[in-house]
């Protein structure tokens, strides 16, 4: 959905020249007669006399044919009056009826108060020359900018008031035809803008922080805005900017109609994470071009960047069109847990599953009152119909390490199985309910597997010595004379190792590199740990894996590996694959859950066993196709 740009930063500072030698972001970009034209916010080297402090910030423009590369730098819009004298910041650009109207951040005060950073407009008819520079706002505002088009005969804007004074709210406000009058407008419109915010409030939480990104752009549902969404605002340290989006009403834009729940664009790569002020992602202009968008956005305050997002993705992400690409089955659950049987009276979740002789054999975890995880089986001929599960669990804790020590949970939990010749290797939990959970492994024969001659193998643990372990299994088959071992190290990242067999190696061998990391703000912004063992496709290895966001729902989304290099992510789903909607799986042992641990491919079609709200098996569907148009 979401991919930047290969020569990003598009635009960094230029030492030569000292009105942008420190830093070049927030670019606002429109396109005109074939031409991309550029307005981004240059901050200067610093002046000697600190009369506007270290440095201070104007409005540069640079030209390109493709959108990407730029040229002709030129400062445009610099501080000349008094209520700009300390600063002209973040363009916004928009183009109507023969004029383009560049709103833009005011610093009227040094060090700037809310009081003197305001909203300022420049006219210029060809992007040469400016006819004429107002001051818009009496107020705290920031990122205002124009509808590209009026509503209702008006000329319609979009800003932020109170940027500075939190909360925040993001407005409408209607103007009229001569921006020499908008500042009387705009004192007239402050005594009753709380009747032109936004509705509902886009915020999730009172300690979140909005700001308007790029103008908004008319799409077939309405207008979309995306913008600026930080999360924890109030909190330096751990402050989340993130790029999320809008659904407004075509005719009353006060009207949200649809939002997106996460954020699909966090800081990630080196120049979004370090810079003037690390981390940041700021969303400043935005272009529809044959079902895309071009997102141009500031990294980290110091360069610009673009990114593009697929139009019909972003659609299906703004709530209320947010549809799983896993289909549930409709007689789901299909495992439940049965008072009958005390080991499996208390929950039944979080299975495996493996194909044999056109059998699916699950593998599910089952709870006992007392809390004792064991392993049980089911059987199904069609992926859905469960026609048997065993009385008794096929196994169950042998040895120390996962044996109860005191009360609560213990036992085996959550296996993955994988075939390597004519044996299954099954991986799992093992957690005595004192020291942290570790992998453990064990193995049996497919014969016996089919004959159900429940002859495992001693479990061996394959974590490394004194850590949080889970999530864990190798893929089937040899990497250049190795086995790549995936697992969960710490409880947040997932991790990879090379091993020599499946079950002999050494754990305080494990190096325990990083295979795929949280993305902060995102709906796997917590932690990530492997689903089901990784199904190999033409294009490489797709990896199914759950994400806990930070209101601990977890979510099911894929990533792609490298078939010669498994280590090597090549493409990863910014949306959710599979949600907690169903009543089963928002209700239960613990809520909000769907936690895969098997898959099955039959044809183009996954098979995806579930445990929904650590309380049932669940199973849903997906073509591989389905699931490569999300990467």
């Amino acid at each position: 959905m979401i991919r930047r740009c290969k020569e990003n930063p598009i635009l960094l500072p230029v030492r030569e020249n000292s009105w942008e030698a420190y830093a070049t972001f927030n670019p606002s970009v429109i396109l005109r007669a074939g031409r991309y034209y550029m307005l981004y916010r240059a901050i200067s080297s610093s002046d000697l006399l600190k009369k506007q402090g270290s440095s201070f910030s104007s409005i540069g423009v640079a030209v390109s044919r493709d959108g990407v590369h730029f040229m002709g730098r030129r400062c445009l819009i610099y501080p000349e009056m008094i209520w700009e004298r300390f600063g002209c910041e973040d363009p916004r650009t928009t183009y109507v009826e023969g004029k383009y109207y560049i709103f833009y951040t005011a610093i009227s005060t040094l060090p700037p108060k809310p009081e003197g950073i305001r909203v300022g407009v420049a006219v210029s008819r060809d992007l040469e020359k400016i006819e004429g520079k107002y001051l818009v706002t009496p107020f705290n505002a920031k990122a205002m900018a124009l509808f590209p088009k009026r509503i209702s005969g008006k000329l319609t804007a979009v800003l932020t008031v109170h940027t500075d004074k939190p909360p925040a709210h993001i407005c409408i406000a209607q103007l009229s035809d001569d921006p020499s009058v908008w500042y009387t407008e705009m004192e007239e419109w402050y005594r009753q803008y709380m009747d032109w915010a936004l509705s509902p409030d886009p915020r999730r939480s009172p300690r979140d922080h909005i700001e308007v990104g790029a103008p908004p752009i008319e799409v077939e549902e309405g207008w979309l805005l995306i913008y600026s969404y930080i999360q924890n605002y109030f909190s330096e340290s751990g402050r989340i900017f993130g790029v999320e989006a809008l659904l407004l009403d075509k005719d009353d834009p006060r009207k949200v109609i649809a939002k997106t729940q996460y954020p699909f664009m966090v800081p990630e790569e080196v120049y979004e994470v370090y810079g003037h002020v690390p981390r940041v992602i700021f969303p400043s202009s935005a272009l529809k071009r044959k079902g895309w968008i071009r997102l141009y956005y500031g990294a980290a305050d110091t360069v610009c960047c673009l990114a593009t997002v697929r139009l019909s993705h972003l659609r299906r992400i703004l709530k209320g069109g947010l549809k799983s690409v896993f289909k549930r089955y409709a007689k789901n659950p299909i495992i439940m847990p049965d008072k009958r049987f005390g080991w499996r009276s208390l929950a039944t979740f979080n299975p495996a599953a493996i194909e044999l002789e056109g059998s699916i054999y699950i593998l599910f975890r089952a709870l006992s009152h007392d809390k004792t995880s064991t392993i049980g089986l089911a059987v199904t001929d069609d992926g859905f119909t469960v026609k048997e599960v065993l009385d008794e669990p096929v196994y169950v804790p042998r040895e120390p390490f996962e044996m109860k020590v005191a009360p609560g949970h213990s036992g085996c939990e959550d296996p993955r199985v994988v075939r390597v010749g004519d044996r299954l290797y099954m991986f799992y939990t093992a957690y005595d309910n004192v020291n942290p959970p570790k992998v453990a492994v064990t193995s049996i024969t497919v014969d016996d597997f089919l004959s159900r001659n429940w002859k495992w193998s001693s479990p061996k643990i394959v974590s490394p010595p004194g850590v949080d372990d889970k999530d864990a299994c190798i893929l089937p088959e040899p990497v250049n004379g190795k086995y790549f071992y995936i697992h969960r190290v710490g409880g947040v990242n997932i991790a990879y190792d090379y091993v020599d067999s499946p079950e002999a190696f050494d754990p305080s061998t494990l190096v325990s590199h990083v295979l795929l990391a949280p993305r902060a703000g995102m709906w796997d912004g917590k932690k990530v740990g492997l689903a089901a063992p990784p199904i190999k496709t033409e294009k490489g290895w797709l990896m199914l894996y759950h994400g806990v966001s930070h209101d601990n729902f977890y979510h099911v989304g894929a990533a792609l590996l490298n078939l010669q290099q498994p280590e090597r992510v090549m493409a990863r789903t910014t949306t959710t694959l599979l949600s907690p909607e169903a009543s089963y799986e928002r209700e239960g042992y613990v809520r909000n859950v769907v936690f895969p641990c098997g898959a099955v491919v039959r044809g183009d079609r996954i098979f995806l066993y579930y445990g929904a709200a650590d309380t049932y098996v669940c199973v849903a569907t997906a073509t591989i196709n389905e699931i490569f148009a999300e990467l």
